[in-house]
């Protein structure tokens, strides 16, 4: 290379933007075909302007380029540019679309909320479905109760309280309970030693005021077959009797069995002494007998005061009261 000879390239060959200065273009420089500064490229540079919208290509006209050492138009900030087409004037370009706004419907733009007349109803008729189910329920149980509660004997089946036989055990204990017990008056009683009935002392509760007097002597005796006992049981035996205005007492025996304490005849009526129409009372012991027929004696025994009158003899239950 010589002086004033550059060779075959110039600077002005090798800048690849030499096509924008004046001095460049006066040369022959060309701006680039291909990718920008590199010739053959595959991805090819897209000029400014080209838009695709679909299958159609829109070619924007290209600026004029710039004198050197002038200054481009600038496009101020904001201002439309008046190369740019909207996409949706251009063929095949997306639609316009409105924007619609929160619970806004149809209708000329006017908006709708939800159906809150409609929700409201529904609920109400939840509820009162609730309420009639509740009610129905109520009226069920209630008459339920009173079915139980009325005994009409109109029951087709037996339950778990209600037996359909009754039990042999409680019907024979009810009516060993409300059996009428024995009673003996007077002239039923069996006499011994120089007992003997008599009527003369009036007050005798005996059926034609009889009674069994003549008792004041050892050997002197009363007793009684007391028939059909309905149980074996303690029952207490009450003696009708009267005396003249003192105490007396008596021995007892019970089926062959001597009680161990006599029978008091004590003069529970106050009477005056001597005056027996007026010493008319009652005493009890209490007895262990058998079913069926038991054997009452009572007797005048050395040990004993007997000047009394014997009127009646009956029976009742350990905890009645004669």
């Amino acid at each position: 290379m010589t002086p004033g000879n550059n060779g075959a390239s110039t600077p002005e060959d090798d800048d690849p933007f030499g096509y924008l200065y004046a001095d460049g273009q006066a040369r022959g420089a060309q701006p680039p075909t291909a990718s920008y500064g590199y010739p053959n490229a595959v991805n090819r540079a897209r000029p400014v302007g080209e838009r695709q919208y679909g299958q159609q290509t829109q070619q924007a006209p290209q600026a004029p380029t710039a004198q050197y050492g002038q200054v481009p138009h600038q496009q101020a900030y904001g201002q439309p540019n008046a190369h740019y087409q909207a996409p949706e004037s251009l063929p095949g370009g997306a639609p316009a679309t409105r924007q619609q706004g929160y619970g806004n419907g149809g209708g000329g733009g006017r908006g709708r909320g939800p159906n809150t007349k409609g929700l409201l109803i529904g609920a109400i008729a939840v509820v009162a479905a609730v309420v009639i189910g509740i009610g129905v329920a109520m009226l069920s149980d209630k008459d339920s109760e009173n079915t139980s509660g009325n005994d009409t004997g109109a029951s087709t089946s037996p339950t778990a309280e209600k037996s359909t036989e009754p039990s042999p055990s409680a019907s024979k204990s009810k009516d060993a309970d409300s059996a009428e017990l024995p009673k003996a008056e007077a002239k039923t009683l069996l006499l011994g030693g120089t007992a003997a009935i008599a009527s003369d002392i009036p007050g005798a509760k005996s059926d034609g005021g009889f009674y069994v007097g003549n008792f004041n002597s050892v050997g002197s005796s009363v007793t009684w077959k007391a028939d059909d006992v309905p149980k074996g049981a303690t029952y207490r035996l009450y003696v009708v009797y009267g005396v003249p205005g003192k105490n007396a007492n008596a021995t007892l025996t019970v089926n062959g069995t001597v009680q161990s304490r006599p029978l008091n005849l004590e003069n529970f009526a106050k009477g005056p002494e001597g005056d027996y129409e007026k010493g008319w009372t009652y005493t009890w012991a209490a007895v262990q007998l058998n079913k069926g027929t038991n054997e009452i004696k009572i007797s005048c025994e050395q040990s004993n005061s007997c000047d009394v009158n014997i009127d009646q003899l009956y029976l009742t239950n350990k905890d009645e009261e004669g």
